[in-house]
């Protein structure tokens, strides 16, 4: 008898976590805060987020908002221009059913607060 391969209900989800000043969080000297790309894996995207801020708060990051942008195929569907390098990390991210960082972009004083 052979084995069927098990069928993953996860999903990869893109998540857009703002983060504020904590002792020991790594960002640069007279940074406010940053921001940071994460694609993470859940079976929803509840879960994706409550596996991130867990991450992230045990590497003494200080989380304040979390923007969900939803699966690949919801960004798709949205007409996101998704480039072959954020495939591979979503790819990863449901391959090892993890939480990847992909980008980190500190926040200085006087930032007009528009994110690019």
């Amino acid at each position: 008898m052979t084995k069927e391969p098990k069928i993953s209900r996860q999903k990869v989800y893109t998540l857009l976590v703002e983060v504020g000043r904590k002792d020991g969080d790594g960002l640069p000297i007279g940074a406010t805060g940053g921001a940071l790309m994460i694609y993470a894996s859940g079976v929803d995207e509840a879960e994706a987020v409550r596996e991130s801020v867990a991450i992230l708060k045990q590497a003494d990051l200080a989380p304040l908002d979390v923007t969900g942008y939803g699966t690949l195929e919801e960004r798709l569907a949205e007409g996101h221009d998704i480039s072959d390098d954020e495939r591979e990390l979503m790819q990863r991210a449901l391959d090892e059913n993890s939480v990847i960082v992909a980008q980190l972009t500190p926040f200085f004083e006087g930032d007009d607060g528009v994110r690019h």
